[in-house]
């Protein structure tokens, strides 16, 4: 068993690739921006055996990595910025997001560190193209100028870029692996969880009374906490990008549609038909939480999961699976 350090403890992949760990018997680390939030992990690992280490480190500033680090056979650099809504200006994202891989990656460096696997994104994969039929693979990059490139999306392009260049130039540090997934859904453990799962929450509580003609990619977290412990240990994953996504795309409607056969009047307020692009662009005028909505209206993307599969063995849940557990945990967590 190895000792690994699980970058963002608080967050939604991080507390799930945490537990993953620890269930197949590693001994864990986690870096928090504030230490007052031990209780706040704790609690969503309750259910995992063994206990975690904490040490404070955060993305814009260099203390602490060294500690947290020292010692440690692999890093899973989880943490990364994604505000509720947009920033006032994009390098309120970018830089923290590009110079805390930079952080993450030279004190793995400097400790003599097997492996770091980097939590990216499909964002860094399959965004400024355009309108295209593509099936989008690893070896795609987001083009950071194209349309629609949102300071997200461009925050991670440029990360992970920085983290390849990065081990490139500097040469003979840790070996880097790439996770890129897609819109992650699956069981919430607490009150922090991914963009994604704001989807379910608004279509539950009606929020959402409309459903924008947008797709998406899905994948569950447990299976995105399953693949970082893959492309850990794998000796196949050194140097690769793995996009990770259960299958085919998914509408916003047919997120409802999935709600309404499960839960049934717990769901009565998620929608079922798609809004014309008309409307959901007018609504955007009024609605600041609909405004990057627009730049996606009637765009389908599509990934390729097939080299993830392939070298790491790994087996996704299905889009619905997804769905549906995100529902039921949050339909839990407001009992």
């Amino acid at each position: 068993m190895a000792t690994v350090l699980v970058t963002g403890g608080t967050g939604f992949v991080g507390a799930h690739t945490i537990a993953a760990l620890l269930h197949a018997g590693h001994t864990v680390r986690t870096t928090l921006r504030d230490l007052s939030r031990q209780d706040d992990v704790n609690t969503m690992l309750r259910t995992a055996p063994g206990t975690v280490s904490f040490f404070r480190a955060d993305l814009h500033h260099d203390d602490g990595w060294a500690d947290a680090v020292t010692g440690t056979d692999f890093v899973l650099h989880v943490a990364s910025p994604f505000p509720a809504s947009a920033p006032r200006h994009e390098d309120d994202l970018i830089v923290p997001a590009r110079n805390g891989a930079l952080r993450v990656l030279r004190a793995a460096r400097d400790a003599g560190v097997k492996r770091v696997v980097l939590t990216s994104s499909f964002a860094a994969v399959g965004y400024g193209h355009g309108r295209t039929g593509r099936v989008f693979t690893e070896s795609d990059w987001t083009r950071t100028d194209g349309p629609g490139v949102t300071p997200y999306v461009r925050s991670k392009a440029l990360a992970e870029r920085a983290a390849w260049d990065f081990v490139e130039a500097e040469g003979g540090g840790p070996e880097l692996t790439v996770i890129n997934p897609v819109g992650i859904f699956g069981p919430v453990l607490g009150p922090d969880y991914a963009s994604s799962i704001g989807i379910i929450a608004s279509m539950l509580d009606g929020g959402m009374p409309v459903a924008p003609p947008v797709w998406t990619q899905a994948v569950d977290v447990r299976d995105v906490a399953d693949a970082h412990l893959r492309a850990m240990v794998s000796p196949a994953a050194a140097g690769r990008r793995y996009l990770a996504l259960a299958g085919g795309t998914i509408s916003f409607a047919e997120i409802g549609r999935t709600l309404h056969a499960r839960f049934g009047e717990a769901a009565a307020k998620a929608p079922t038909r798609a809004a014309p692009a008309w409307l959901i662009r007018a609504m955007a005028r009024f609605n600041p939480r609909l405004t990057e909505v627009v730049p996606q209206l009637n765009v389908i993307r599509r990934a390729d999961n097939s080299r993830i599969r392939e070298e790491l063995g790994w087996s996704p849940r299905s889009n619905e699976e997804a769905v549906i557990a995100a529902a039921e945990s949050l339909l839990r967590l407001a009992r």
